[in-house]
């Protein structure tokens, strides 16, 4: 989702917390991740892996100029030949400990053994941080978390009311916030300018030809 789409979706949920609360948690997340820390660790349950939420990290920190926002993807299933960055399975979590700071992305309650090993890495010092159904077990070993409602259609209709919307709306929220880190310098401006210009040229250009 590029930024004007995230622009938009904000404009959508004006009057809802959503804005600030997805603002809030990007700002927890921003200031646990420090420069030449440990390191963001990304982890999902067993059936459900950010990859998405990674690729906007890497890219909002590509654009904001930290590159410390940029995640490591820890993985529960990791498969002979995967590429180095997607090799990195859940022993990782093992020596996660002080300067570190573990992402958990739970749209349902993870299981024991994944839990156990959150609570290792916040014993042995990592900053904590949860997305996800709110589990109160997974909040309980947070220091911050937020908790994503479920859509709800309004009544008589079959639209999703603006009270809930889904976990994938709230990661580009996340990540499009954890990018507003201060005000731009002339660098950060020419990196703007830089991204608002790819943007037009997405915008503009002809589709591609089909053959």
């Amino acid at each position: 989702m590029d930024a004007v789409r995230v622009a938009l979706l904000r404009e959508v949920l004006a009057g809802t917390r959503w804005p600030a609360a997805t603002r809030r948690f990007a700002a927890s997340l921003r200031s646990s991740v420090v420069p030449h820390g440990g390191g963001l660790l990304l982890v999902g349950t067993r059936a459900y892996e950010p990859w998405h939420l990674a690729a906007h990290l890497v890219d909002e920190a590509t654009w904001s100029g930290r590159p410390e926002l940029a995640p490591l993807l820890v993985r529960h299933r990791v498969r002979p030949g995967d590429p180095a960055h997607l090799a990195v399975g859940l022993g990782r979590l093992q020596g996660a400990g002080r300067g570190e700071t573990l992402l958990l992305v739970a749209p349902e309650r993870p299981d024991g053994g994944l839990l156990e090993r959150v609570h290792d890495a916040r014993r042995a010092g990592a900053t904590v941080l949860a997305l996800g159904s709110g589990d109160p077990e997974v909040t309980g070993l947070a220091h911050d978390a937020l908790t994503v409602d479920p859509p709800e259609p309004d009544p008589g209709t079959e639209v999703a009311s603006a009270k809930g919307i889904d976990l994938d709306m709230v990661q580009h929220l996340v990540s499009a916030a954890a990018g507003e880190n201060s005000l731009p310098s002339t660098r950060g401006r020419r990196r703007l300018r830089d991204r608002l210009s790819r943007l037009a040229d997405q915008l503009t250009s002809p589709p591609p030809a089909r053959w």
